[in-house]
């Protein structure tokens, strides 16, 4: 049975991720936490605009804001990333098999393509 509300948090997740912008700010976030005014740096955009995908990532669950004092810092957040790596892990499982399938079946062709030349070159004798 299919888990609607996970399938739900997986779509704001995917969608959350789908931004290159949203990534980078996930990529800084790895190495600490960071204030609003940093993870703006790198990118040639106004605050608003960042600050809509820090609201984008938060809404996602991506990021926490935390408050001290005035310093408003946001930290990554592991869960949605785990259950995008869970739900990968199903599909991931499954093309293991079919390609270990896969690989058994062109090693039984090879070893009959194998025998038959051998068999071939033996009556040609």
């Amino acid at each position: 049975m299919i888990d609607k509300k996970a399938q739900d948090n997986l779509s704001v997740t995917f969608a959350a991720l789908a931004d290159p912008t949203r990534r980078a700010i996930l990529a800084r976030l790895q190495s600490g936490e960071a204030s609003v005014t940093e993870l703006a740096e790198p990118f040639a955009m106004s605050m608003p605009a960042v600050s809509k995908h820090l609201k984008v990532l938060e809404n996602a669950g991506l990021i926490a804001r935390g408050r001290e004092a005035q310093w408003r810092p946001c930290r990554l957040e592991a869960g949605p990333i785990k259950e995008i790596a869970d739900w990968t892990e199903h599909y991931r499982r499954f093309w293991d098999e079919r390609l270990d399938r896969l690989d058994e079946y062109l090693k039984e062709l090879q070893l009959k393509e194998k025998n038959n030349d051998s068999n071939s070159k033996q009556s040609d004798k």
